[in-house]
């Protein structure tokens, strides 16, 4: 089963804190939106989102469809495909994509100790 592009998504207090003890780490911004509270940052890689005050933990996000670069990948599994494994497999969804869509979609899941983790496709 292939998730797709792994990043951990952070809710932070401070966004402009965050990003500046995360360039020390040698991590430099990669896209995001500060007049929306959110950056994506990028070391080699290894990808983060600070997202202030848009959630209240944090996420582990996999995007299918997409290469760490946020470039589409010609080959994936589609997001309805996953969810459909997913369910076969007895992992209860909190949230669902439209199995009878197409497109970009989202759906999560929690792990055992209430961890959330976001499987976003944003390509068709």
């Amino acid at each position: 089963m292939q998730l797709g592009a792994f990043s951990i998504s952070l809710s932070v207090k401070d966004l402009e804190a965050s990003e500046q003890f995360y360039q020390k780490l040698g991590f430099a911004s990669f896209g995001g939106d500060k007049s929306q509270n959110w950056l994506i940052l990028k070391n080699g890689d290894t990808v983060i989102g600070l997202f202030q005050d848009m959630f209240p933990t944090n996420i582990l996000t996999f995007n299918p469809g997409w290469n760490s670069d946020a470039e589409p990948l010609e080959n994936f599994t589609d997001i309805r495909d996953l969810q459909k494994a997913l369910k076969e497999k007895g992992v209860e969804l909190a949230t669902e994509a439209d199995a009878d869509g197409s497109g970009p979609a989202s759906l999560t899941v929690l792990d055992p100790d209430g961890n959330a983790i976001l499987i976003d496709q944003h390509v068709g």
